[in-house]
């Protein structure tokens, strides 16, 4: 993906009816969501630590570094499909060497030492909306909290996952609202799993373009890039960003870190607040909204400036 800019890759696999794919390991962190299907995966070290764990339509879990793990359609029926993103393009560009990047024998403990409970699901908060853990049954329907720096009456969670540097977070806003403009480094792969809308991108100095989404669609914003997202669907409208560079492990502004982009551009963030934006924005959406005979949410209190 163009905007991913080296920092992720991904890739798209799908599983045959009945079928499994060949043990594998590596030497980079790999971020799976589950596009379609049911079915397991068996996870396994060298010390002899194992253990398999089921998902379904909608699961995110990371695979720990340099395990061998074995994908398993569970359906004899229909095919299974998920979506990867992945630190893949940094360690093939530092080593340049596939046999060490996918055989060296070496065990990551501090990832996965067979803990029977690892991928149960089960997790610890953390403040700022942070919850630690290594699998999400449903990023659909997991519960969110209120994150009312972003606008529009949003919600959020942030992921750290199997201990690594490759993290991720949900986020979800109503029916009839849009999000503040905000910027980042490289590698966001932003998942709509909900909704229908349309995203604005531009770079300093630009006219903004418009791009449409659904659910399934994929995009990634270029680095320090401004966009803005809208919901001009009938539900509320969410979205799962794997990315590399997590709170736990930050590897800086220049990649994944997400401390400023919910803080004013003008106090040395990278949010652009409403009362900010151009005009025409607000005026624009409510004009789309207006078109499926929907309405603004926006509440007017957003649009003020706090003394």
């Amino acid at each position: 993906m163009e905007g991913a800019e080296g920092a992720t890759g991904a890739y798209v696999s799908e599983i045959p009816a009945g079928k499994k794919l060949n043990p594998a390991r590596h030497l980079y962190e790999d971020l799976h969501f589950v596009l379609k299907g049911r079915g397991g995966t068996t996870i396994w070290n060298d010390k002899g630590a194992k253990q398999t764990f089921e998902w379904q339509d909608g699961s995110l879990f990371a695979l720990p570094l340099n395990c061998w793990y074995q994908h398993f359609n569970g359906s004899g029926d229909e095919p299974t499909r998920f979506f990867s993103v992945n630190s893949m393009p940094i360690v093939f560009n530092l080593f340049h060497d596939a046999d060490f990047v996918f055989n060296t024998p070496r065990d990551f403990t501090d990832r996965f030492d067979g803990d029977p409970e690892y991928f149960s699901g089960k997790g610890k908060a953390y403040p700022g909306r942070v919850w630690d853990t290594n699998f999400i049954a449903d990023a659909r329907s997991f519960a969110l909290e209120d994150w009312k720096e972003r606008g529009g009456g949003g919600k959020n969670v942030m992921l750290e996952l199997a201990n690594g540097s490759m993290a991720a977070h949900i986020s979800e806003f109503p029916i009839g609202t849009y999000k503040k403009a905000h910027r980042h480094g490289p590698g966001f792969n932003v998942i709509i799993i909900k909704g229908k809308g349309f995203s604005l991108f531009w770079r300093e100095g630009e006219e903004p373009k418009r791009y449409d989404w659904q659910d399934g669609s994929v995009f990634t914003p270029p680095a320090m890039m401004w966009h803005q997202h809208f919901n001009t669907g009938a539900t509320g409208a969410r979205y799962l960003p794997p990315r590399l560079g997590g709170i736990k492990y930050s590897l800086g502004e220049g990649f994944g870190d997400i401390t400023k982009v919910d803080k004013d551009v003008k106090a040395g963030g990278n949010q652009i607040e409403y009362y900010d934006e151009a005009p025409w924005i607000r005026k624009m959406f409510e004009e789309e909204l207006a078109k499926s005979g929907t309405s603004t949410r926006m509440n007017p209190d957003f649009y003020k400036k706090l003394a």
